[in-house]
């Protein structure tokens, strides 16, 4: 998926939860089991569809990038 092009009307294009499932590399279960948990990106819901936001998923990824040997995570860094 290209990330950096803009939907329709200049607006933030919307993943949905196969699209984000096949981004990620993972089962669709897994992100429903995040939703139940409270784990991963901010989701939107529309009437019965939940999408996700390009820049939330971007900004999630990279909250859970790890850190190089010796220096603190994005997370880590944040907390201090």
């Amino acid at each position: 998926m290209d990330t950096n092009t803009l939907a329709v009307g200049g607006l933030e294009p919307l993943m949905s939860i196969d699209q984000l499932a096949e981004y990620l590399g993972i089962p669709v279960a897994t992100i429903y089991d995040w939703r139940v948990d409270g784990k991963g990106p901010c989701a939107i819901r529309i009437g019965r569809h939940v999408k996700y936001a390009v820049h939330d998923v971007q900004e999630w990824v990279a909250q859970h990038r790890e850190a190089a040997p010796g220096r603190p995570s994005a997370g880590e860094a944040r907390a201090r």
